[in-house]
């Protein structure tokens, strides 16, 4: 009963970092799994089965409110089913001691990835477009063999890579790689019951995770409008990279006083990554409140001028918002009056982008 109450928790932790990021529930649980000695394989198959439950009433909350790309879902969760089943595949084909640091080293990279990623603002590309299959199906492809084999991934390799091309709005996004992702942790569920078996699916696990995951997703509702998602991804980040290390040191076979030192480095630069994303935060912050204060009171050449000093400041566009004022004022050129009152949807995708930026 104790072991289960722990895997709860640890389900119920995974769905707070994912409410909060828009990605980690299986980078986070996989990672808290290994850490109490379950197997690679088993973790993740345990983690997808999970994540079916998760992620489907993710993408039913996402769908009522108008968050999901239904176009990009269908581009993106298919290869990423295929990449999914090829890497549960692989990962059920290898022994333990073999998967245990390919695993770990999986997790480490996606870690540091995110230290680095949320010590820094986002710098939205505004190239015109949509988003074309050439770029979304290797790109699914490619988080769905990370996802299966790292145990998570899906949403730390797809997240980023949208929000930079800067062709959708974030809570598009979010919803979009979510919804998808119930497809991905399906195909990857049917990899692991091929390659295991049915006994490769910790079941208790699989519930208890569950359980924790249903629990936690209106208490992330609430979290991530009080935690900037900016300084969560760099402490979650830090976790995550020293956790997988102690995998990773031992899989080597480093012993004495080398560990020590690894783990002094690690945590300096964890400590350095959350004074970044601290820094990151306030400076977008202000950027931010010098364009709503620009755009609430001032003339639309001002405001357009406020919005191109927040864009190279580093702040990204926020939905609903145009380009064009911004060239225009850079030009010289005085755009046409328009109207400062948002509608509701605008509203609420500035509320998202903020969550995502921090």
């Amino acid at each position: 009963m104790r072991k289960l109450l722990v895997l709860a928790l640890v389900g119920l932790a995974a769905q707070l970092v994912d409410g909060s990021l828009g990605m980690a529930y299986g980078l986070t649980s996989s990672t808290l799994l290994l850490f109490a000695g379950v197997a690679p394989a088993a973790a993740s198959a345990s983690v997808h089965l999970a994540e079916i439950g998760t992620t489907l009433a993710a993408g039913v909350s996402h769908w009522r409110f108008g968050n999901v790309d239904w176009r990009v879902v269908g581009r993106i969760a298919l290869p990423g089913a295929i990449g999914a089943f090829a890497g549960a595949t692989f990962l059920s084909s290898i022994s333990t001691e073999a998967a245990a640091p390919w695993m770990a080293a999986i997790l480490f990279t996606l870690g540091a990835y995110l230290l680095v990623r949320f010590s820094r603002p986002l710098r939205a590309n505004r190239a015109a477009g949509r988003l074309r299959s050439r770029f979304l199906a290797p790109l699914g492809l490619v988080a769905g063999f990370v996802d299966a084999t790292g145990g998570g991934g899906w949403g730390p390799v797809a997240t980023p890579a949208l929000l930079v091309s800067g062709r959708m709005e974030p809570r598009k996004v979010i919803g979009s790689v979510d919804t998808s992702e119930f497809v991905v942790a399906g195909a990857a569920s049917v990899g692991f019951l091929i390659g295991l078996g049915t006994e490769g699916f910790l079941l208790p696990t699989v519930a208890a995770l569950l359980v924790g995951g249903l629990i936690a997703a209106p208490i992330a509702a609430w979290l991530v409008r009080i935690v900037p998602a900016q300084l969560l991804g760099a402490v979650i980040g830090g976790v995550i990279v020293l956790t997988n290390a102690r995998t990773l040191l031992s899989a080597g076979g480093v012993s004495g006083s080398v560990p020590v030192v690894v783990y002094a480095l690690l945590g300096v630069a964890w400590v350095v990554a959350i004074v970044l994303a601290v820094r990151a935060l306030r400076r977008t912050r202000r950027a931010r409140a010098t364009v709503d204060a620009a755009l609430a009171s001032a003339s639309p050449a001002e405001a357009a001028l406020a919005s191109a000093s927040a864009a190279e400041a580093g702040e990204p566009a926020q939905p609903g918002e145009s380009v064009e004022p911004v060239e225009a004022a850079k030009s010289g050129q005085v755009p046409e009056p328009v109207a400062t009152a948002e509608t509701a949807e605008a509203a609420e995708s500035r509320k998202l982008a903020a969550a995502v930026d921090g």
